[in-house]
């Protein structure tokens, strides 16, 4: 068994979003995202096997799925992104984190901690 504190000491940049692996072996990739207000999580698609699951656990945001529209998240919302489907996220006026859940997608042990996202435009 594993337990987390998905809350627990989020880590944020300043100058770009934050992204860091709260597990990563042969089976799941689970990540953490932590952005300061208006930071953006640039359009990426999500890998070609796998659903990206997306929980919001604090905050308030925007995101756009495959066919571009932006809807407001906020805390206890849940998003799937299809595989393969491009999407993008974007806080709002304040801080916003969530997780993302990628099934079928081996992790990376050496991620955690690691700044995965780029600057907001």
């Amino acid at each position: 068994m594993k337990t987390f504190a998905l809350l627990g000491d989020p880590t944020f940049n300043e100058s770009r979003p934050a992204s860091e692996a709260l597990l990563g072996d042969q089976h799941h990739r689970i990540l953490r995202f932590c952005l300061k207000p208006d930071q953006v999580v640039p359009e990426h698609l999500a890998p070609p096997d796998s659903a990206a699951i997306m929980i919001v656990l604090s905050g308030k945001g925007l995101c756009s799925g495959g066919d571009g529209q932006e809807i407001p998240i906020a805390a206890q919302d849940m998003v799937i992104f299809d595989p393969g489907e491009a999407h993008a996220i974007k806080a709002l006026d304040q801080e916003l984190v969530f997780i993302v859940i990628l099934s079928g997608v081996a992790g990376n042990h050496e991620a955690v901690g690691r700044m995965v996202t780029s600057t907001a435009e």
